[in-house]
C-alpha cells in the first residue's frame, strides 16, 4: 500500500491508503504503484484513478503537480 494526498489551495481533498493511482500527465497517462521510483510531473485535465480497500474512485482535475518518494503520493491540484 501507499500513502495518497490530493490537496488544493483551500483544503485536503483525500488522504488515505491505496494500491495503484494513475495520472493524467503532460506526457500521457501513467500509474504509480507500491514502491515506484522517485518522481516529480506536472499533470494536465483529466482523471486521476486511485484504488483503495473500498474500491477504485475517480477525481476530475484540470492542472497539477504530483510527486511520488517512499511509498507517499502527494497531488496538489489546481
Amino acid at each position: 500500500m501507499m500513502k495518497l494526498k490530493i490537496i488544493s489551495p483551500e483544503k485536503v481533498v483525500y488522504k488515505g491508503e491505496v494500491e495503484r493511482v494513475s495520472l493524467p500527465g503532460s506526457l500521457g497517462f501513467f500509474t504509480v504503484l507500491k514502491d515506484h521510483a522517485p518522481l516529480v510531473s506536472s499533470l494536465v485535465e483529466g482523471k486521476i484513478v486511485y484504488l483503495e480497500a473500498e474500491g477504485e474512485k475517480e477525481m476530475e482535475i484540470e492542472s497539477g503537480v504530483v510527486e511520488v518518494r517512499d511509498n507517499e503520493v502527494i497531488i496538489c491540484i489546481g
